[in-house]
C-alpha cells in the first residue's frame, strides 16, 4: 500500500490525512502546531462533515519532521508561505520514483517547490469548494467536498497522473486529471482574490460579502484585476462571465469564512502576498492597474502588524 506524508496539518490537510488513513494508506502527518498533533495523537482525529462526524485513529502524527523517508507521496498543505519550507524539508528524504503534489491558494507554489525539488517530481493540485476549517485541536469541520484536480507540470495526462488519480478516487475523493492545471489554478485563484481579503477586511462570511451592496462590489473589482491580468497573460478561462464564475462559487460556499479572514480572527499573520497581494505585481507585469487589491492588501497587511506572529 502506498505510503504517504502530509505536510501541514490544517483544515485541508487534516482532511487528506482523514481519507487516506481511512482507505487503509500508511499516513504519516507533520504540522509544528502541539496541540493538535497532540489531540490527534491521543483522540484520534475528528472530522466533521456534511454526512456526518466519524473520527481516524490510524495517523502516525508528529510536531517535529522525522521519519518520513522512502514516502511514495508528499502532499504539501500548509500555506502558501510554508511551501518553500516543505520542500526543503522533504528534498532530502525524495526517493527517485516519489511524487510530491501541492495544494495551495494563491499562485505560484510550484516556483517555491522547484527551488529545492526538480520540477519532475512535482504535480500540481487545486481543492475546490470544501470550505474547510479547523475547529478545535482534533477537530476539523467542513461543509462540503466537491473536486480535487491534479495536473502535471508539463500540461501532459501521464501514467502517473493517472494512478495518482486513482489513489485520490480510492481514498473517496471527486478527482479529475486535468491537462491546463494552471487555467484551473488561475481560476481558483480569481475566487480567492474575490472572497480572501474583501471577507477579512469587512468581516464577513461568503455569503454576508455577496449580499452587502458596499463590499461586494469592491471584491468584484478586485476579481476583475486579476482577470484583466489573467487575460493578458493569456489563460484561457473556461468561462466569458467572470461574475458569474465566482458568484456561482461563492453561492456554494455562502456559510464560509476564508482562510485568511479565520487567520485573523486568532490574530494569525495570513498568506495575503500570494493572492491579492500578488495581484499588483503581475499587474505590473502586463500593465494592469490594481488599485483595489492595493488596497485591500495594504488594509490587511496593517491589521497583521498588530499580530505577534512571525512566519517562518
Amino acid at each position: 500500500m502506498m505510503k504517504i506524508t502530509i505536510i501541514g496539518l490544517g483544515a485541508m490537510g487534516s482532511i487528506y490525512a482523514a481519507l487516506f488513513a481511512a482507505a487503509g494508506y500508511e499516513v504519516i502527518a507533520y504540522d509544528p502546531w502541539v496541540e493538535h498533533i497532540d489531540a490527534i495523537n491521543k483522540k484520534g482525529l475528528s472530522i466533521e462533515s456534511p454526512s456526518g462526524t466519524y473520527t481516524i485513529k490510524n495517523i502516525k502524527s508528529s510536531s517535529v519532521f522525522e521519519a518520513h523517508k522512502d514516502c511514495d507521496l508528499y502532499i504539501i498543505a500548509t500555506k502558501a508561505s510554508g511551501v518553500e519550507s516543505a520542500a526543503k524539508k522533504i528534498s532530502p528524504l525524495l526517493g527517485p520514483n516519489a511524487t510530491v503534489v501541492t495544494i495551495q491558494n494563491g499562485l505560484g507554489a510550484d516556483k517555491e517547490i522547484e527551488k529545492h525539488i526538480s520540477y519532475n517530481h512535482i504535480v500540481l493540485g487545486v481543492a475546490d469548494g470544501f470550505g474547510a476549517s479547523v475547529k478545535s485541536p482534533g477537530h476539523v469541520h467542513h461543509n462540503a467536498m466537491n473536486l480535487i484536480r491534479l495536473g502535471e507540470l508539463n500540461g501532459k495526462i501521464t501514467d502517473r497522473l493517472k494512478d495518482l488519480t486513482g489513489h485520490w478516487e480510492k481514498a473517496g475523493f471527486t478527482v479529475q486529471a486535468y491537462e491546463d492545471i494552471q487555467k484551473l489554478i488561475w481560476e481558483k485563484f480569481l475566487c480567492n482574490v474575490t472572497f480572501s481579503a474583501p471577507c477579512t477586511v469587512f468581516e464577513k462570511t461568503v455569503g454576508e460579502l455577496m449580499d452587502d451592496p458596499l463590499a461586494w462590489p469592491v471584491a468584484l473589482g478586485a476579481m476583475d484585476e486579476a482577470y484583466k491580468i489573467g487575460t493578458a497573460k493569456k489563460i484561457n478561462f473556461s468561462f466569458n462571465d467572470p461574475v458569474q464564475y465566482v458568484s456561482k462559487f461563492g453561492e456554494n460556499l455562502r456559510n464560509a469564512r476564508p482562510s485568511m479572514f479565520l487567520d485573523h480572527l486568532v490574530k494569525k499573520r495570513s498568506e495575503i502576498m500570494f493572492i491579492n497581494g500578488i495581484v499588483p505585481n503581475l499587474g505590473i507585469e502586463v500593465g494592469v492597474s490594481t488599485p483595489i487589491n492595493s488596497t485591500l492588501t495594504a488594509l490587511v497587511l496593517n491589521r497583521e502588524t498588530q499580530f505577534k506572529e512571525i512566519i517562518k
